[in-house]
């Protein structure tokens, strides 16, 4: 029997910029803050990035489940070079990739069920310190 439920995408609180010199701002832009879906369906997250990517840029997917800290899911270059999380290495439920005109950025779920529920994040570069692991969140 085919389930439908409801994965929650924020951007709004999420907008981390580089302070590194010589690196300017970039930001990402939610194209849908939420997705509903039946069970087993692929469901595609998307964020527009505002310059096209090039090979120096990094883009950083997280999964927040209710009252859990985020989770680091995938880096994705701006030359569509993917690295998973070491829990996600062999798993294929998950995906990244650029859009061809590299302004794009996409995580895909296949397969999708209730427990992919869930607040997922994008980020540029995934804090100014460069750690994978922890989040930090600019709320202005």
């Amino acid at each position: 029997r085919e389930r439908n439920f409801h994965i929650q995408v924020w951007f709004h609180s999420m907008k981390c910029i580089s302070l590194h010199s010589g690196v300017s701002g970039e930001e990402l832009s939610l194209d849908k803050n939420e997705e509903s879906s039946l069970e087993d369906s692929t469901v595609t997250l998307s964020y527009t990035n505002s310059k096209r990517a090039t090979g120096s840029d990094q883009f950083y997917w997280y999964r927040q489940y209710s009252g859990k800290p985020p989770e680091f899911l995938f880096y994705i270059s701006g030359l569509n070079d993917t690295r998973p999380a070491e829990s996600l290495k062999s798993d294929t439920k998950f995906s990244t990739k650029l859009s061809e005109e590299k302004r794009g950025v996409y995580l895909q779920i296949s397969s999708a069920a209730v427990t992919d529920s869930a607040v997922y994040y994008c980020a540029v570069r995934p804090t100014v310190t460069g750690n994978t692991k922890t989040l930090y969140k600019n709320t202005s």
